[in-house]
């Protein structure tokens, strides 16, 4: 096994705005050898085996044929890797994209779902080119967390008829229906499905056992199609649903064909054409792919730089992901982004560079070309049982019930609430909701922490201060969800006080309501004929005081960055209080 590449500690893939293929340029800067290619060859080879028969399982579970999960694996892939900020990560069709997928093609037909693919890419560029890759840390992990999880749930559920062999004439769209449907279908049954699905998934559990330097998806995959059939041979009426059978034309021997995504069939087998009604009706579909797109490719580069110590351009990535996007659907793709589990046996390979990831593609372009025929015969519970260990390790049991057990209750809030809203809803309305119910929570966290306080005795003031000197120490940021609370306490000033000094030494941020309440507390404070004196103001609310004139209120109100100055002019106003020239 090849050694691993390990980006240099602190290593910065160069950003530059809509710069592409900045981790490739700079991995060929460092230097790239003999050596280099074989391990990026090798890894591309293995993470080709595993990206085969799970680009085209999840294409079937997105309700398209499985070569499209095929061409996206080749087309997205390799340009995603080329273009891309991230130096080791494998782009393709992902489980998480299913639970979006699927509806769309249920509505709008294969022609429809590439569509929203190829609108996707367009917000995908649109947001790596605003310089958007960063906002993925806003993104609170009990909200990636419960949507995931969710996924996973929804996914493995979806499973259950090719692994069961149900046969369900109409799948509902919401989540609740699903379970319905398949629970009446459950008298139609077939064993043999049901058999060769858990031999195949006894097989994906166990291999691993065995050894992880042979994939096991391929193990269990060619041993399940091998013995459905052998069964079928020498049992009489055992059969099994295949891809052949499910896909009547099967998975064509030739490379990606260029196609125009509106020719395409849409649900009643016609071309589906491009008009302003379908594109309005697909924006929503849209936007959900290219954000869920963002945050799993960011996520899956984020943790691709923590196995090798580099870093990665997420502005770059985002674009590159749109590129890929864009591209595919030329060629019969559907929408692809980074691959957390290829991506991490991409790194446990000896991936060096991006080139591993443009290999994997090569390498699942040849075994179309090559192979197409016998893979047409392995049987769809096999592929369900693929799907069921990826929707298993996808949920991440272990790290879900950590979370309840250790996590704060609001964060428990945000979890159940993203993980019931993806299961009956979606990730959109998920991810929504739980981004502004973490928010609304944080919000009430810092309301909590902000606070105004009379202080005794401060430090910088030694010599002690007149007794018409009063310091409140004002902590936490002023913003509008703690601002009123917090200058509150200022309604409460003694009668006697010429002079109130407010410490900002702990205020690190201001917002337009805690403008208007520090104004109105001063007008307030004035107008009992007292005069303000704000001291330690930090940078960012120094500059919102100064953008609003306030500092032009001598006769009220002075303003100093140090507290050294502002107690010398508290003192001043004492003193010039209690002899009136």
């Amino acid at each position: 096994m090849p050694r691993r590449y390990e980006a240099p500690p602190g290593t910065v893939v160069p950003s530059l705005p809509l710069k592409l293929g900045t981790a490739l340029l700079a991995r060929l800067h460092q230097g790239y050898s003999r050596a280099d290619l074989r391990a990026d060859l090798l890894a591309g080879i293995v993470v080709g085996i595993v990206a085969l028969p799970l680009s085209m399982a999840l294409a079937v579970a997105s309700g398209v044929a499985p070569q499209h999960g095929l061409y996206t694996a080749v087309v997205a892939g390799s340009a995603v890797a080329a273009l891309g900020g991230s130096m080791v990560q494998v782009s393709g069709p992902t489980a998480a994209f299913v639970v979006l997928l699927a509806p769309v093609s249920a509505r709008f037909g294969l022609g429809g779902l590439i569509l929203a693919t190829l609108m996707a890419g367009v917000l995908l560029v649109a947001m790596g080119a605003g310089r958007l890759g960063s906002l993925i840390q806003f993104v609170p992990y009990p909200v990636t967390t419960g949507f995931t999880a969710g996924i996973a749930v929804v996914i493995a559920t979806l499973q259950l008829k090719d692994f069961l062999g149900l046969t369900v004439a109409n799948m509902p769209e919401t989540y609740l229906e699903k379970v319905a449907a398949l629970a009446r279908a459950l008298p139609t049954l077939r064993w043999q499905d049901l058999g060769i699905g858990l031999f195949t998934l006894a097989i994906l559990i166990l291999w691993p056992r065995v050894t992880r330097k042979v994939p096991g998806p391929l193990i269990a995959l060619a041993l399940g199609g091998v013995l459905a059939h052998l069964l079928t041979l020498w049992v009489p009426g055992f059969q099994v649903a295949t891809i052949h059978s499910r896909f009547v034309d099967g998975i064509p021997q030739l490379p990606p064909q260029p196609v125009i995504p509106w020719h395409l069939p849409g649900p009643d087998g016609h071309p589906i054409g491009l008009s302003f009604a379908l594109v309005r009706a697909l924006i929503p579909s849209a936007f959900a792919i290219a954000m869920l797109g963002a945050i799993e490719s960011l996520l899956s580069a984020v943790v691709a730089d923590g196995m090798t110590g580099g870093s990665h351009d997420p502005d770059a990535e985002l674009v590159a992901q749109g590129v890929g996007n864009l591209v595919a659907p030329f060629f019969g793709g559907i929408a692809a982004t980074g691959a957390l589990a290829r991506t991490a046996t991409n790194v446990r390979s000896g991936a060096r560079s991006p080139l591993a990831a443009i290999f994997h593609s090569g390498f699942v372009l040849l075994a179309v070309l090559l192979f197409a025929p016998v893979l047409n015969y392995l049987p769809m519970a096999s592929l369900a049982a693929l799907l069921l260990i990826v929707a298993w390790n996808m949920s991440e049991v272990k790290h879900f019930a950590h979370a309840m057990r250790v996590a704060p209750r609001s964060d428990v809030v945000v979890l159940l609430t993203c993980f019931g809203l993806t299961v009956i809803f979606d990730m959109v309305v998920s991810v929504t909701a739980g981004v502004l119910l973490a928010a609304l929570l944080f919000m009430r966290r810092m309301a909590e922490v902000s606070n105004v306080r009379l202080v005794d005795q401060h430090p910088i003031a030694t010599q002690g201060l007149p007794k018409d000197v009063l310091i409140y120490e004002v902590a936490g940021p002023l913003f509008f969800g703690a601002a009123q609370k917090a200058m509150s306490a200022l309604q409460r000033v003694p009668t006697g006080v010429s002079v109130v000094l407010l410490d900002l030494s702990s205020v690190p941020a201001m917002d337009g309501t805690g403008l208007v309440s520090l104004e109105s507390a001063v007008a307030r404070l004035h107008q009992l004929g007292m005069f303000v004196v704000l001291g330690g103001v930090q940078g960012q609310p120094l500059r919102v005081l100064a953008r609003s004139g306030i500092r032009e209120h001598r006769d009220r109100i002075a303003v100093h960055r140090t507290m050294e100055r502002a107690v010398a002019t508290a003192i001043g106003h004492s003193r010039a209080a209690a002899n009136p020239a």
